[in-house]
């Protein structure tokens, strides 16, 4: 719109004393090229591995069908609210996860805690990157390594799917494999344990680094940094790609899978209601998780994603159509993997529930064997795993710049704005060196033990006091209000009801099923030892932990003689809380002191031309605006 080439570029702009500065900050720090460009972001983000490898197989063990019910409901009731709460918020004053607790500086732990959990969520989120780099690597061949058991890695026990063709042994083979179903090993789960990740015995013992995952794990974080070499200006440009093309290798291996015989077994079975299931609390609680890890709630990244938004961009509307792109998506992914491990169990004569899996065992075992059953099978698995790769990469892309966000808004002197690419190589190399450990034997033990800890009830802690602070301590009034000055029409009832009492109401359920269901992790037969379990909570705990710390810091820090000054004081909204831009700051943030007001009134006057441009471009803004300053007339 023609409002966005008047901010900084048009002379006249500099009639306005000290709005020149101001005007570059947000040129240099830098603005999407277009909407299209952050709804993509946003999708890529939210859309990850956990739509394709979680959502499918808790829909099925959850009662099918009668899932989807209490999924949309959490949808509607908390995942959409949240995800608009922090759209809103991040797009309000331009800042990333740190900036914007402004609003209440005692809270600014909160901002910390986003970022250690983008942090370990970054670091093991780039392995299964690498590991679907490496299976996309080894797929270019003419027969895919995971097919036959004739390989040196193999055990006696290993049973191919495939093997049955090419000996007498076939009728042996297939009677023998009804009576130990427990007991066959298929060559693509030899594969996985024996050669790729060549698995030790206990997470203590490390063994080696697997060099060719530590390769393509260097490969990996090469990528992401290139793709984020100029921040959102160029990771903007590759999320046409990277956000879109999943959805055509989803479709091509959608129209692959139900053309298969036996893939509407598998699809029944994904998608049969059973509405017993229904009254089980822990149905609700997997929807209401599911609904709230997927979005990307309390990462930090939707914060800091809207951060670079214009400041008048209608978030709520992107909200909705992010939100709702997001689980369509893992509806539709179900259906990808129920129709061919459908056609696998079909083939082995074996009960869907008997192939069915989730997680790293879906993705790198179940699915790749399904996979050798097809005509042209390599080409079939270098398509699944591009996506794959693609998935993780639009995730992982906003993990990383959350991370540089947070750390070049918090300096925030002229010098490392300009040095933000050597930031972003920092965090990557430092990325790239963490991620080492978990290349090594015992790696994947280390990836699911972060995976369930480091990433779970904090991130529900997190967002529980971000909702408080936001409605309570700041106020749901003064929010309010922001939003209708940002979009020019306030929050809608519904969104105003979610936000006071249903969603942190929610996220608190959320909290206490997971407390209640908390069971220790395992992994296949292994249990974890209780240090390591320990861990697991240290890694949790210690992004909680940043809240009450700073808490007690920004209460000791601030003026006052009694302890309840001091709080008033620590949670007040500090004097350059609000639009980033002076010409957004009107209303309740317009500048106090009189010159500049002055400057502000002779203005208006001197540029006619603007102002009906402006009124002609944007109305919105005019009325936003307006029903501000009508608003404070009246308080």
């Amino acid at each position: 719109s023609p409002i966005d080439t008047s901010h900084g570029i048009s002379p006249q702009n500099g009639a306005v004393p000290g709005e020149q500065g101001k005007q570059e900050k947000s040129v240099k720090r830098g603005n999407w090229g277009n909407q299209i460009e952050f709804v993509l972001t946003s999708v890529g983000y939210a859309v990850g591995l956990g739509n394709v490898w979680r959502f499918p197989y808790l829909c099925y063990r959850n009662g099918g069908g009668a899932f989807m019910f209490p999924y949309f409901i959490m949808l509607v009731f908390c995942g959409i609210p949240l995800f608009f709460m922090e759209l809103s918020f991040g797009q309000f004053a331009s800042q990333g996860c740190l900036g914007v607790w402004r609003v209440s500086p005692m809270f600014k732990g909160v901002g910390y805690g986003m970022m250690v959990v983008s942090t370990y969520i970054g670091i093991y989120y780039n392995v299964v990157i690498c590991i679907a780099f490496y299976y996309f690597f080894v797929s270019m061949t003419r027969v895919l390594p995971w097919t036959y058991c004739s390989n040196p890695w193999n055990t006696p026990d290993c049973v191919g799917v495939l093997d049955g063709n090419l000996s007498s042994r076939a009728a042996l083979n297939i009677t023998q494999l009804l009576n130990t179903t427990q007991k066959r090993t298929s060559p693509s789960e030899e594969y996985w344990r024996r050669y790729v990740l060549n698995l030790s015995d206990d997470i203590g013992n490390l063994g080696e680094v697997r060099l060719p995952l530590l390769g393509c794990l260097g490969v990996s974080w090469v990528v992401v940094f290139l793709c984020l070499i100029k921040g959102v200006k160029s990771s903007g440009k590759v999320v046409y790609f990277t956000a879109t093309f999943p959805y055509v290798v989803l479709t091509i291996l959608f129209v692959r899978g139900i053309t298969l015989e036996g893939a509407v077994t598998g699809i029944m079975y994904y998608l049969t209601p059973q509405w017993d299931k229904i009254l089980n609390a822990k149905v609700w609680g997997d929807a209401a998780s599911q609904i709230f890890y997927s979005l990307g709630c309390a990462w930090g990244g939707l914060i800091t994603m809207a951060s670079y938004n214009k400041f008048n961009n209608n978030c709520y509307r992107d909200s909705i159509i992010i939100s709702i792109t997001n689980c369509a998506t893992s509806v539709y992914a179900g259906f990808v993997i129920f129709s061919i491990l459908g056609f696998m169990a079909n083939h082995l004569g074996v009960d869907v529930s008997k192939v069915a899996d989730h997680g790293p065992g879906l993705a790198f075992v179940a699915y790749p064997e399904a996979l050798t059953l097809l005509p042209i099978s390599p080409l079939w698995s270098i398509l699944f795993f591009f996506m794959l790769i693609l998935l993780g990469l639009g995730t992982q892309f906003c993990l990383l710049e959350t991370l540089v966000t947070a750390i070049v808004d918090e300096v925030g002197n002229e010098w490392i704005i300009r040095k933000k690419t050597f930031v972003t190589l920092g965090v990557a190399v430092a990325g790239f060196l963490l991620g080492v450990p978990l290349t090594t034997q015992a790696g994947i033990y280390w990836l699911l033990l972060m995976d369930n800890y480091a990433a779970s009830f904090s991130l529900v802690v997190i967002s529980c006091i971000m909702c408080v602070a936001i409605m309570y301590i700041y106020g749901h009034r003064n929010y309010f209000k922001d939003i209708e000055m940002m979009l020019g029409f306030p929050p809608p009832l519904f969104f105003q009801i979610c936000w006071r009492f249903i969603s942190p109401a929610i996220i608190f359920f959320i909290l206490v099923f997971t407390v209640i269901q908390y069971r220790p992790i395992s992994y296949n037969d292994y249990v974890y030892p209780t240090w390591a379990i320990s861990i697991g909570f240290l890694m949790a705990l210690s992004s909680v932990i940043c809240i009450p710390i700073y808490a007690i810091y920004k209460v000791c820090r601030s003026e006052g003689d009694t302890l309840l000054e001091r709080l008033k004081n620590a949670t007040k909204a500090s004097k350059d809380w609000g639009p980033a831009l002076p010409e957004h700051r009107s209303g309740r943030y317009a500048p106090a002191f009189s010159p500049s007001t002055e400057s502000h009134l002779e203005v208006q006057p001197l540029q006619p031309e603007k102002g009906q441009s402006e009124a002609a471009a944007a109305s919105p803004m005019q009325g936003s605006n307006g029903s501000a300053h009508s608003q404070d007339s009246r308080l």
